[in-house]
C-alpha cells in the first residue's frame, strides 16, 4: 500500500471514530463494536465452510461411440477394438491389431502403433477433462471430474475415466479493480459488493467500514489474495 493511501485511510478512520463517539453513548458504542466483530467473524466462517464443500460427479464417465456410424472409423480410437500383446512392457511402443466397432458402417482390420499403457495413464496432453466450475479455488481439496483421451490415442481399458483435479477457473473478476475499490471506497463496502460478498458488504456499509479498521484489514486481505470472489473463482 502506498504511504499516501495509508494516510488517507488513517485520517478517514480517525474522523469517523470521533464522529461516532460524540453521537452515541458509550454503551451503544460498545454494542456497535461487538456487532461489527460478530458480522465479520460470521462472514469468514461461512466462507471457510463453503471452501470445504465437496463437488460430486454422480454419473460414471461413458465413452461415446454413437458418432462412429458417421465417420471413417479407422481414424478414431473410440471406434476401434484393439488387442495389446499380453507380454508388453508398460511405456513401450507396440504394434496392435484393431477391428472397427459395431456402429461403424464398414468393417476394417488395421494395425496401429500404440504405447503399452492404460488410458488413464496417458500423458496429460493426450486427454481432456471437463472443467469444474462449482468449486472454490482457495480450497486444497481435489475435485473429481470426467476425462477422455484424444481420438488419435490408442490405449488399454476405458477411454473415459475419472480424475481428481485442483479447482482452477475464473469468472472475470479483476484483482486490480478489487484493490482500487478497497482503497478508495472500501469504507462503504464497495469492494465486497463487487466480489459478490454482499452480506458482509452490507455490514461493512452500515458500520462505515468497521469504523476504519475493517477497511484497512480488507485492503490487506485482498492484496494477499485471502479474500476472493464469492463464487470461488480465481482473479483474472
Amino acid at each position: 500500500m502506498a504511504p499516501e493511501a495509508a494516510k488517507i485511510i488513517t485520517g478517514y478512520s480517525d474522523l469517523v471514530d470521533r464522529f461516532w463517539k460524540k453521537s452515541v453513548s458509550t454503551q451503544s458504542w460498545k454494542r456497535m463494536q461487538l456487532l461489527v466483530v460478530f458480522a465479520y467473524t460470521l462472514s469468514n466462517l461461512v466462507q471457510i465452510l463453503s471452501d470445504n464443500a465437496e463437488v460430486k460427479v454422480a454419473n460414471s464417465p461413458m465413452d461415446d461411440i454413437s458418432f462412429c456410424s458417421r465417420v471413417h472409423c479407422p481414424l478414431y480410437g473410440s471406434c476401434l477394438n484393439c488387442r495389446f500383446p499380453d507380454s508388453c512392457t508398460y511405456g513401450s511402443t507396440v504394434i496392435v491389431d484393431c477391428d472397427t466397432s459395431l456402429p461403424c458402417a464398414r468393417k476394417f482390420s488395421i494395425r496401429r502403433e500404440a504405447k503399452c499403457q492404460y488410458c488413464w495413464q496417458s500423458d496429460p496432453n493426450d486427454y481432456d477433462c471437463d472443467p469444474v466450475y462449482n468449486c472454490t479455488t482457495t480450497s486444497t481439496r481435489r475435485y473429481r471430474t470426467s476425462c477422455r483421451v484424444h481420438q488419435r490415442v490408442i490405449c488399454k481399458g476405458r477411454r473415459s475415466f475419472f480424475k481428481n483435479v485442483r479447482c482452477n477457473w475464473s469468472s472475470g473478476y479483476s484483482w486490480s479493480k478489487a484493490m482500487i475499490l478497497s482503497v478508495t471506497l472500501g469504507g462503504f463496502g464497495v469492494d465486497r459488493f463487487y466480489l459478490g460478498l454482499w452480506k458482509s458488504a452490507i455490514g461493512k456499509l452500515f458500520s462505515f467500514g468497521g469504523l476504519g479498521a475493517w477497511t484497512v484489514v480488507d485492503v490487506v486481505l485482498i492484496a494477499t489474495g485471502y479474500i476472493g470472489p464469492a463464487d470461488g473463482s480465481l482473479y483474472m
